[in-house]
């Protein structure tokens, strides 16, 4: 077989397994590497295991790894998935006409680093992964040969990809995604390397995704009952986990239905590298300590209070930062404006607790900021500023390394610019394509 030559073959396990523990072997596996919610760990785990079950679904979701910033362990995910998926293959650098032959030919688990840079100006490696989605549509006709003869090449199969804000991708490729957000360890948040797991984890956990395989493919329901939560695309990315989920049994069907509703609601969150207006914002509760409570309206004056400040002259015209602004840049993060009252005035603006978690994952080093008890609807005496009275509000970097290396074939007229941050891409192996 054509494959042979890429890929080496997965024994099955050469006994039994219980799906259900399992897969829960997977996600605490995951887990042990990546600081991950355990809802995305799960989803995580049922993606891979629908990668062995290609043959018998009808949809093959994208996994996107989406981190707000550089450092928040997204290649480190893409590389744990990709030591226990099937046929993985490492296409950075892949050039569409590559891209199909290598899918027609072996029907590869495809993982892509930095995706918002390996898809700018790239329409046609765009459309191959587009095209890949439904095996009733994943068809297509390029010319090849000396007399240029068109021919049908199948563009089905499974895909993960990361990127920095690649949430911000084109609707057509996020549209057909399970979208998995990251952020940033903090320091007392421990995971593992990769690179220290001992001999062989990875390659039993194939093993018995392979047996997994083998005793249940002919198992696997085709009408699964989907939330009616979900949006119809919602619904058609994470059919083959339910259906997966649904081999499993015990609390497997909850759990997935719970996860892929948190999944579907955080993939709507826009998400962005505000690391400076964060960082702004911790400086300004600084000065007004104690008081841990500000008005929108008093933030945009702090804000803009130096005229030298970025934020005096960031909206186009040379205009200060607005509060439509400050609200979608901090929505990224999880951290929305509540009800503030000053005396007897209810206004918008936020609470230096709902800071606490993204100043430790995104500002190094945290400094030294006492945060102060909620206290709820409590007049404020210092210096104007702000009182809640709405309830709290809630939200690795680890050196990647793979055991076995990968075949490598709404502002108000607002202009933001962010760069896009890189991470060390996976290593390639000896195959190039």
């Amino acid at each position: 077989k054509k494959e042979d030559s890429l890929f080496s073959d997965i024994e099955p396990y050469p006994t039994e397994i219980a799906p259900g523990e399992f897969l829960d072997d997977v996600t605490n596996t995951i887990l042990r590497f990546i600081v991950l919610d355990k809802p995305q760990a799960q989803i995580a785990a049922l993606w891979v295991a629908a990668c062995w079950f290609l043959d018998e679904i009808e949809t093959a979701p994208i996994a996107l790894i989406n981190a707000p910033e550089k450092a928040c362990g997204k290649t480190q995910l893409l590389t744990m998935l990709s030591n226990i998926s099937p046929r993985a293959i490492q296409a950075s650098g892949i050039t569409p006409s590559a891209l199909f032959r290598v899918i027609e030919a072996a029907q590869p688990t495809l993982f892509v680093d930095e995706i918002e840079t390996v898809l700018k100006d790239n329409e046609a490696l765009r459309g191959l992964i587009n095209a890949g989605h439904t095996r009733s549509s994943a068809t297509v006709v390029r010319c090849v040969g000396d007399d240029h003869e068109p021919k049908l090449f199948n563009a089905f199969g499974m895909k993960a990809i990361a990127g920095i804000n690649a949430i911000k991708l084109a609707s057509t490729v996020t549209d057909r995604s399970i979208i998995f957000e990251l952020r940033r360890k903090r320091t007392d948040e421990k995971v593992e390397r990769l690179r220290q797991a001992e001999p062989g984890l990875f390659s039993s956990i194939s093993s018995k995704f392979a047996r997994f395989h083998e005793d249940y493919a002919e198992r696997l329901k085709k009408d699964i009952n989907l939330p009616e939560e979900l949006s119809d695309r919602e619904q058609d990315n994470f059919e083959p986990l339910f259906a997966i989920a649904d081999l499993a049994g015990g609390h497997w069907n909850e759990s997935v239905r719970t996860a892929a509703l948190t999944l579907s609601r955080a993939s709507s969150n826009e998400l962005s590298t505000g690391s400076e207006l964060l960082e702004s914002i911790q400086e300004i509760f600084e000065k007004i300590s104690p008081t841990d409570k500000i008005q929108m309206s008093d933030l945009v004056k702090a804000l803009c209070e130096d005229e030298e400040n970025r934020w005096f002259t960031y909206n186009r015209g040379g205009k200060p930062i607005a509060p439509r602004q400050i609200s979608k840049r901090l929505t990224g993060y999880d951290i929305k404006a509540k009800n503030i009252r000053i005396g007897h005035s209810v206004k918008k603006g936020y609470e230096l607790s709902q800071f606490e978690d993204v100043f430790s994952r995104y500002l190094s080093p945290p400094p030294d900021i006492q945060l102060q008890s909620y206290k709820s609807l409590e007049a404020n005496d210092s210096n104007g500023y702000g009182v809640t009275n709405t309830e709290n509000v809630t939200a690795t970097e680890s050196q990647s390394a793979t055991r076995k290396p990968l075949p490598v074939v709404g502002c108000n007229n607002v202009t933001e610019n962010s760069g896009v941050a890189r991470e060390e891409q996976i290593k390639p192996s000896n195959l190039r394509i």
